[in-house]
């Protein structure tokens, strides 16, 4: 991004953070700015979040105190659905093949997928994922076996379910994470 267009999208994410307010109510724009400004990869970052349909906005996840952007969008991010969850699952996908994955995409962006604590705790300032859903990341164990995890919120609470890793929607994607500092 030019000057002015780093001007314009940091204009952006400070009304989008004051407008949720509780989403970090202890934390001031001015430090998040001050990170963003310094950081020219974390600002990329967030800029590759926006443009991908996150809708980023600051996150204290309460269990570390550590402040995030996060994909704050209501529904899954739109230019980050249609996807399996990781390269083996699309390597070992023999028809129909998506065209990625969610974890590569991940690591594309530079950000990390939300945990299934992460989720829970997004929730809280939700609800999120009413008409879709999103990839967590998915604990060591349960990928061995060929799965991978997901969360939606449905009848009023949130709800963690599995698949097999090679199975994609349009309307699952991912949500990412990444550490302001």
């Amino acid at each position: 991004m030019n000057p002015k267009e780093t001007k314009v999208f940091v204009e952006s994410l400070k009304t989008r953070f004051e407008k949720n307010k509780k989403r970090h109510s202890t934390i001031k724009w001015e430090y998040v700015e001050s990170c963003l400004i310094k950081n020219k990869k974390l600002l990329d970052i967030v800029h590759q979040m926006e443009i991908s349909g996150g809708e980023p906005d600051v996150i204290i996840f309460e269990n570390n105190k550590t402040l995030f952007y996060v994909d704050c969008s209501i529904e899954s991010p739109t230019n980050r659905r249609s996807l399996c969850y990781d390269k083996q699952a699309l390597i070992e996908r023999k028809e129909n093949k998506p065209s990625g994955s969610a974890i590569e995409l991940a690591n594309k962006i530079g950000v990390d997928l939300l945990t299934e604590s992460d989720y829970f705790m997004l929730q809280k300032f939700g609800p999120f994922d009413l008409k879709t859903s999103s990839w967590i990341l998915t604990p060591v164990e349960v990928r061995k076996l060929g799965g991978a995890i997901f969360g939606d919120f449905k009848f009023g609470r949130t709800f963690i379910y599995h698949n097999g890793a090679q199975s994609y929607y349009a309307a699952r994607g991912f949500r990412g994470k990444i550490e302001i500092k």
